[in-house]
């Protein structure tokens, strides 16, 4: 095992950090706290958490905010992050565990749906520190009920 440098294990818990905020800002819905997560002009690939889209950071919020107002409920767990370091640049492959919930109008009942997956990031330090320039979203297991109207 090679040992890291004091920058390089700056660099993991800033990068780490980062995935968290990612998190937090959907659970919370502070979409904006995204603008601290992602570049302006990042590529976010949702499209493999079908009906999902591609786009920038702006078309990223937007849609989110849609699709996630549906589930009053939301967990976005992250794990088993396997970061490589190059520089001022890095790549990362992060496990993704997504439980989120909403109530049946009819029965006032909870229902939860779940996602899987890995995202996929490239990641480079800016001025304002690291920052996600591209996410591509790899779903791979979805189960439970959706919401209405969401397909």
């Amino acid at each position: 095992m090679t040992s890291l440098s004091t920058q390089q294990l700056a660099d993991r818990i800033e990068i780490d950090d980062l995935l968290t905020r990612y998190s937090t800002a959907i659970d919370s819905k502070n979409f904006d706290l995204l603008d601290t997560v992602f570049t302006p002009d990042a590529l976010i690939d949702y499209s493999s958490a079908a009906p999902g889209v591609r786009g920038n950071r702006a078309e990223m919020k937007k849609w989110l905010s849609e699709v996630l107002g549906a589930f009053p409920v939301t967990q976005h767990l992250v794990s088993n992050k396997a970061i490589s370091l190059e520089s001022d640049r890095a790549t990362g492959r992060t496990m993704f565990y997504n439980p989120m919930g909403w109530t049946e109008q009819e029965s006032g009942e909870m229902k939860l749906f779940f996602v899987g997956g890995y995202y996929n990031d490239k990641f480079e330090r800016t001025p304002e520190g690291w920052r996600i320039v591209e996410r591509i979203e790899e779903s791979t297991w979805v189960v439970g009920d959706r919401p209405p109207g969401v397909p």
